[in-house]
């Protein structure tokens, strides 16, 4: 359209305008229906995301049913074996010697008795003829015997404790000479004092005041046989009848024996031999020159006896206190409670000897399982090494253990209760450094003799009519039962005996259990049920 000379810009723009938007109305439409069509589309997946969800949530019993139901169940099987069943029982135990002995502090010669001297130490080894201690100067000395010590031993004495002291002496090198066994004799007494004398000290006197007595009994016989040498004497010097024998100068007169002394000396006084003699054995002389001679050689003898009764009483002995006897040799010091300068009261030393035993403590439950000659198996945990030992013996009546010795295995009494003792001998002597320490006993209860085949106990079934059987699983999961017998368990198998030998061998798997799903566990295998 033409526009006049008149016409202003505005005009041109607006008519422009007008014309743009009558163009833009169709298009407008257009994307309005676009519009429309996404959203139904987004509504529809989301409808459909929903509705899934939902059908994943919301099952039906049916479904709900099947979900829950358990896996096909699985078996559990072990290995036949062949080999020998065992038993046990476990306890503590306590290595010690076979003989223990407390040495006591007495003794000691007045006063006070006091610690002088301390001559071995805790763990100590020593040998027969040790002195073990001093108390108030005087020796403790030990020996070897099984005689328990309760007297003090002096000359004179006799019984089996002499003879074990006689015994003691001769393996220390000192004869007891012509002694008889059991008789504390002279050739002890020398024996004796030789050993004092051997390890620095003086033995002490049986009897206090025994020298003087010695010396007194000794002099009373030179006085009596003095006297009867006068008498005599005088008789022979006496008148006499004319030839009559035994006058001085006549030939064929002694002096006589009564010189000697002891057995001699009584023998010359009683038999009166070498001495004048007249009618009918009488001295010569006057009467009373006979009877008065009669009576010195009486006064002799009676003499001569008791100096041999001083002599058999008096010497050296050997106190109780001055001496411990011990079965065997080296000994040793378990422990020292003495200290030199300390009074000597109570037990001043522990020693043992012999060779090393163990001791248990059984309980009520377990006496009965355990009998003498079960084989024993000694562990040290402190070592770290085991022995075989043998049940010597099991006591039938109730004691407490010493400490370290009687407590059972974790799950058993405590420690320290009442229980049976246990005595268990090694095959072979244990060494020194295990006296004292606690070890673990493992007592073999039951055990077949040789080698049978064993199934865990939980493999055996029962049918009704009695009869027990083991169910074998073969390839590809068969099972064949298998009927058998049963013997003896231990440690939680069973010997087993199939009717058809053929049956059942080791290597065969047999069914122990069923397990919903599990895996097996401990060596087991789970079969799938055919």
């Amino acid at each position: 359209m033409d526009k006049g000379p008149d016409a202003s810009p505005g005009d041109d723009v607006g008519e422009h305008a007008s014309g743009h938007e009558a163009a833009e109305e169709p298009r407008t439409g257009l994307a309005r229906r676009r519009r429309l069509l996404g959203a139904v589309a987004a509504a529809a997946v989301l409808v459909s995301t929903l509705g899934i969800g939902a059908a994943r949530v919301i099952k039906s019993p049916a479904q709900a049913a099947a979900d829950t139901e358990a896996p096909p169940p699985s078996v559990i099987t072990a290995t036949v074996e062949r080999r020998v069943l065992k038993e046990a029982v476990i306890v503590r135990g306590t290595v010690r010697a076979s003989q223990t002995v407390e040495v006591a502090a007495s003794g000691g010669a007045g006063g006070t008795p006091v610690v002088t001297k301390m001559n071995v130490d805790a763990g100590d080894t020593f040998r027969s003829g040790r002195v073990l201690m001093e108390v108030s100067g005087r020796p403790v000395i030990a020996l070897k015997g099984s005689v328990p010590v309760y007297r003090d031993l002096k000359p004179g004495a006799e019984g089996e404790d002499v003879g074990q002291l006689q015994s003691a002496l001769r393996e220390r090198g000192h004869s007891t000479g012509s002694d008889r066994e059991g008789l504390f004799g002279p050739g002890t007494k020398a024996a004796l004092t030789a050993f004092y004398q051997g390890i620095g000290y003086d033995p002490l006197p049986a009897e206090p005041d025994g020298e003087e007595s010695l010396t007194g009994a000794q002099e009373a016989v030179t006085e009596a046989r003095r006297r009867v040498e006068d008498i005599r004497s005088a008789a022979r010097t006496a008148p006499g009848p004319p030839g009559t024998p035994g006058t001085p100068g006549t030939p064929g007169t002694t002096t006589g024996s009564d010189s000697g002394t002891g057995a001699d000396a009584k023998a010359g006084a009683e038999s009166g031999s070498g001495g004048p003699a007249g009618p009918a054995g009488s001295p010569a002389g006057p009467d009373g020159t006979s009877v008065e001679l009669a009576r010195a050689r009486e006064d002799l003898a009676k003499a001569v006896d008791r100096l041999e009764q001083v002599k058999a009483r008096t010497g050296p002995m050997l106190p109780a206190s001055e001496v411990v006897y011990l079965k065997g040799f080296p000994a040793r010091v378990d422990a020292v409670s003495a200290v030199v300068g300390g009074k000597a009261e109570g037990n001043a030393l522990t020693v043992s000897a012999g060779a090393l035993m163990v001791e248990g403590f059984l309980q009520k439950h377990q006496r009965g399982l355990v009998r003498p000659g079960q084989r024993v198996t000694v562990f040290s945990e402190l070592e770290g090494r085991s022995a075989g030992a043998t049940v010597r013996s099991v006591a039938t009546a109730l004691a407490r253990p010493r400490t370290g010795a009687g407590a059972a295995e974790p799950g058993g009494d405590k420690a320290g209760s009442p229980g049976y003792a246990l005595l268990v001998t090694p095959d072979k002597p244990l060494d020194t450094s295990l006296a004292g320490q606690d070890v673990r006993l493992t007592v073999e209860t039951a055990a077949t003799r040789n080698a049978v085949l064993v199934v865990p106990v939980t493999a055996i079934s029962a049918g009704a009519d009695g009869t027990t059987s083991v169910t074998v699983v073969g390839p590809a999961g068969k099972r064949l039962r298998v009927p058998v017998s049963t013997g003896g368990t231990g440690d939680g198998y069973v010997e087993v005996r199939p009717v058809r030998a053929a049956d059942l061998s080791p290597g065969d798997q047999v069914i122990t259990g069923v397990a919903a799903g599990a895996p097996a566990r401990g060596g087991a295998t789970a079969v799938g049920l055919s």
